[in-house]
């Protein structure tokens, strides 16, 4: 019965375009529809209810894991409908469960609203390109596109280190191996030691969790590797300082050194819902590191960066709050969703109310050439 109900769960978030679905036990399963919560009329889950649909689904090696450990996560494949990236944890004693779901359908640059220098970038031979952003803001999917352009167009060995495996690549022009993390390899740091025997053109790892992960990345796309990871933050400059910030102090020279030299692009995302109230868009702040901005990393001026990408825009730079800001002028998404996803919210917010008042000023202009023109035509009418 537990195995039919997880079922008719899975089915249930297929079918609406779900992207996530929440167990948790004193509340009906829960799905997230473009970013709000909408709970299912179901009965209320109980922690029995919650132990049976885990156990339904969760392998072995997770169950033992989720004993020792408090928490596991796998990939889960719902047939031939979907995948799922699942995260079961315990809470006061029950099971709780995150289900995500994965896209299926691999998307292009055009479609996600990538800036076009991306796939340039992507043709490069070496170096680092990081995408960062809060966690569900669309780094997977972001990365699976790059992967895909790549795995479609060249000819290329891509090695990828994922903590679970989640969009799966099959062969194209390129050959793509894919490691999961406590499956085929320990670790994400015990995996960067051994990818560079496997000759790699391409390495993609699932995130820079620690400073060992780091070290190995950066070493990677030194040595003539072209490396994609994400990092948990929200700007370009950040993305740097934070990476700059897990080294011991007498190694942050270095490492500025190293970033320098290799680092080739920071792409900061948020997921926006659109206006509309059906669907999601994503904005982006884009950093593509120039001679200029190489300099100020060497030179510890991360805190000039955000000027460097105002005046990067020929090559597809923009700060997050101005790409905000074009999705509200255009009417994609309202200003509350602008204001709290922006970096500098009194800002949008004085620029909003400029233009209204700008908006009202036109109308009034207008409504008295409208009046004159009436007033003009009056003696007109009368004959």
């Amino acid at each position: 019965m537990a195995s039919l109900n997880m079922d008719r769960l899975l089915q249930a978030c297929v079918s609406q375009g779900a992207s996530d679905i929440h167990i948790s036990v004193g509340r009906p399963p829960t799905l997230r529809l473009d970013g709000h919560l909408r709970a299912l009329e179901t009965k209320v889950i109980e922690p029995d209810d919650s132990a049976a649909l885990m156990k339904s689904i969760t392998p072995d090696r997770c169950q033992q894991e989720l004993q020792e450990e408090g928490g596991t996560d796998y990939g889960f494949a719902f047939g031939e409908a979907a995948r799922f990236r699942v995260s079961v944890f315990k809470q006061k004693g029950c099971f709780s469960m995150v289900l995500r779901q994965i896209p299926s359908k691999l998307l292009t640059f055009d479609e996600i609203g990538l800036p076009k220098i991306c796939a340039a970038l992507c043709r490069r031979p070496r170096g680092l390109f990081l995408v960062t952003g809060p966690t569900g803001s669309g780094k997977t999917t972001t990365l699976a596109t790059m992967i895909n352009y790549i795995n479609e167009n060249f000819d290329r060995h891509i090695v990828t280190v994922e903590d679970p495996i989640e969009y799966y690549h099959p062969h194209k022009k390129s050959i793509i191996n894919q490691r999961e993390v406590g499956v085929d390899v320990p670790s994400f740091a015990e995996a960067l030691r051994r990818v560079l025997r496997m000759d790699p053109d391409v390495i993609l790892v699932g995130e820079l969790r620690d400073l060992e992960t780091m070290s190995n990345a950066i070493r990677a796309a030194e040595t003539g590797h072209l490396v994609f990871s994400t990092v948990h933050t929200t700007s370009a400059a950040g993305t740097v300082n934070r990476i700059i910030d897990v080294f011991p102090v007498d190694q942050q020279e270095q490492i500025r050194t190293q970033l320098a030299g290799n680092l080739i692009a920071v792409l900061s995302q948020e997921l926006c819902p659109l206006a509309t109230g059906r669907g999601r868009c994503a904005a982006y702040e884009f950093m593509v590191v120039t001679p200029a901005i190489a300099n100020l990393i060497r030179e510890s001026k991360t805190y000039r960066i955000d000027s460097s990408i105002q005046t990067g825009k020929k090559l597809g730079m923009q700060l997050l709050d101005e790409h905000l800001w074009m999705l509200y002028d255009t009417g994609k998404i309202t200003l509350e969703e602008m204001l709290e996803k922006g970096r500098q919210p009194g800002a949008l917010q004085q620029k909003a109310l400029n233009k209204m008042g700008a908006a009202k000023g036109k109308l009034k202009k207008k409504a008295e050439e409208a009046k004159k023109e009436l007033e003009d035509m009056g003696p007109i009418l009368k004959t």
